[in-house]
């Protein structure tokens, strides 16, 4: 493990090259760069929005493959700035947002305590269009998954809206605010 709060993963398979380090306790800031636009701007938006400062790097032969890949990357990271169940239990654990963005409502409810070093997750969210920008909507709900099971998070996730894009950027807000709350440090 890293210093604590801080996470690492280097993840290189046949078809990704994928690079990340996050710091929970941060700012906010981020250098994303992937070839998928919409997930880098996903992923900005995560980082804004629950103060995480991130740094990643990600290539790859196909979009599905990149955006799980770096799915998997960042839920590692987490796991490794979190470190074991037995370092989980000095953080809050649970958080929860509900976040409106124009007619997209997303509300996002996480454990973060890996106690059973296992993950769950529940999408309610349905998406009219099978794309959005120049991402494929079931990448967007495979990235979630990906990303809790390699973090070790329960993540329950409800949303609705007409607007692709807001629903989308709904998701990632309200998980980012959720997973900040979970990680603060207990008093």
């Amino acid at each position: 493990m890293t210093r604590r709060g801080e996470g690492r993963c280097v993840r290189k398979t046949a078809e990704t090259d994928v690079e990340v380090y996050l710091r929970i306790y941060g700012s906010g800031d981020c250098e994303i760069d992937t070839p998928i636009r919409f997930l880098n701007h996903m992923i900005a938006t995560f980082a804004r929005h629950g103060f995480f400062d991130i740094r990643l790097r990600a290539s790859g032969d196909l979009a599905h493959h990149i955006v799980e890949d770096v799915g998997i990357a960042l839920g590692r990271a987490f796991a490794d700035a979190m470190g074991g169940a037995d370092e989980r239990v000095s953080v809050r654990r649970f958080g929860h947002a509900i976040v409106p963005m124009d007619d997209a409502i997303a509300m996002c409810a996480v454990d973060v305590g890996g106690i059973s070093e296992r993950s769950f997750v529940v999408l309610r969210v349905k998406f009219a269009h099978h794309t959005i920008e120049d991402t494929a909507t079931e990448d967007i709900t495979h990235f979630i998954r990906s990303f809790a099971e390699n973090a070790k998070f329960t993540i329950h996730i409800h949303a609705g809206g007409e607007n692709e894009h807001h629903k989308t950027e709904a998701i990632f807000k309200a998980l980012a605010i959720a997973l900040d709350l979970a990680t603060q440090k207990r008093r």
